[in-house]
């Protein structure tokens, strides 16, 4: 059975040792590199290309958000994880928008790290239980204004609602391109399109909207 390939990121030695030995604990897991910043964990991704990589967000040189969404051009069968302090809702937005499929507390690391990664591994997102109902409030707080917005706005076409499809499903806009037979340049131009036509703002709100219209499961 072919093993999880995983690499970690973060400039604290202290934490990363941590955080290889929670991982390689599991069997059929392999931690195959480490960074202590966000330049080198890109260069790392490319070369080492693994399943999944674990990103503080804040770290020297390139910090998590700005590595993600360059790992999305370098890598993108690799799946991010994202590390932070914060729990607000805002980061939470930063984050998903970025590219990241995960979402897990340096506080709750001992008690979620593995169940994050073991969910982004098989395709789903995760959020730690502690900021959950952050996102959850501010889902409700859009939900009347956007459904609001949602039936005001042309519904989109079946090209833009494949594409937001695959979007909320986590594809890179180069994998989008090579599902759909069409050029990154039309994928962005189309996704510009879709975001201005329904009135969101970002990768969230996007997710969100695909949920309510079940064009993805929850």
């Amino acid at each position: 059975m072919r093993k999880l390939r995983i690499l970690i990121a973060d400039d604290h030695e202290l934490v990363r040792h941590g955080i290889r030995g929670i991982l390689q604990a599991q069997r059929g897991w392999k931690v195959v590199g480490e960074a202590e910043n966000g330049r080198e964990a890109v260069e790392k991704i490319k070369k080492l290309k693994p399943d999944i990589a674990i990103l503080d967000v804040s770290m020297p040189e390139l910090d998590g958000l700005q590595a993600t969404a360059q790992v999305q051009e370098v890598s993108p069968g690799t799946k991010v994880v994202i590390l932070t302090m914060h729990e607000s809702d805002q980061m939470v937005r930063r984050v998903m928008a970025a590219g990241a499929r995960g979402y897990a507390l340096k506080s709750d690391l001992a008690a979620c790290l593995v169940r994050a990664v073991k969910n982004v591994a098989e395709g789903k997102r995760f959020l730690t239980p502690k900021v959950s109902e952050v996102v959850l409030e501010g889902f409700l707080r859009i939900g009347d204004q956007g459904q609001r917005t949602e039936r005001s706005q042309n519904r989109p076409t079946s090209r833009e609602a494949e594409i937001i499809r695959l979007l909320a499903e986590g594809k890179a806009n180069k994998e989008i391109a090579a599902a759909l037979g069409i050029t990154v340049r039309t994928v962005e131009t189309h996704r510009a399109k879709i975001m201005l036509k329904l009135g969101l703002h970002s990768l969230t709100e996007l997710i969100h909207y695909a949920i309510r219209h079940k064009m993805v499961s929850s």
